[in-house]
């Protein structure tokens, strides 16, 4: 079983600090781990991939105005946003795994689902972790810009190794599965700012839009 399946929080505390401070070592262990997708995305997954939303919820609801800047959005669509990002980022997740199981093959790897959903989840860790900072001016989003790069590292380190790559092959491997991951990222951000804007035009951000909340 996964350390992550059986839900406990210390397991998940350190199975973050491992695979942030000890990648190498770590891929070894979640190599030889059996694991289940449920285990990785309820012990795991859905509990990180909620810090960005709430970060920005934050950043969004309490410190612009603090800092004398208008909400992007009033309530209803902060709200509405941040439930968009969360839960097309464990959409986006979902597929980026499905796309890396079915390129393995083309780059010499084995196919595993669950080799390829255990390396797409634990190496977005440092994404996740670092946008928990997003809602800091400035420092947020530098913050958040090294967890995104560092879980680039993270997935070059495990991917190939989970998927059974070629060393070889192991770095186009990679890039064509970054590349693909921000497509989906890219596309995810532009269905949540238009469903947004649809619910901040309608019935329920009329309150926002009467405030000026959408310009």
């Amino acid at each position: 079983m996964s350390v992550v399946d059986g839900g406990s929080s210390s397991n998940l505390v350190q199975r973050v600090q491992d695979i942030l401070l000890r990648p190498k070592p770590t891929w070894d262990v979640i190599d030889t781990e059996q694991a289940t997708v449920k285990g990785l995305f309820t012990g795991y997954a859905m509990i990180l991939a909620a810090l960005p939303a709430i970060a920005g919820l934050l950043g969004n609801l309490l410190l612009a105005p603090m800092m004398g800047r208008a909400a992007a959005y009033g309530l209803p669509g902060s709200i509405v946003w941040a439930l968009l990002q969360y839960g097309l980022a464990l959409a986006g997740l979902y597929v980026f795994a499905l796309v890396v199981d079915a390129l393995a093959s083309s780059f010499d790897g084995t196919r595993n689902q669950i080799q390829a959903f255990k390396g797409v989840t634990y190496g977005s860790t440092a994404s996740w972790v670092g946008g928990a900072l997003v809602f800091i001016p400035i420092i947020g989003w530098l913050v958040a810009l090294a967890g995104g790069i560092y879980s680039l590292y993270l997935l070059y380190l495990g991917l190939p190794k989970l998927m059974k790559v070629p060393e070889a092959k192991a770095l186009g491997f990679v890039v064509v599965s970054i590349i693909v991951a921000v497509v989906i990222q890219v596309v995810a951000t532009w269905i949540a700012g238009a469903v947004v804007l649809a619910a901040g035009l309608g019935a329920l951000g009329a309150a926002a839009v009467g405030a000026g909340a959408f310009g």
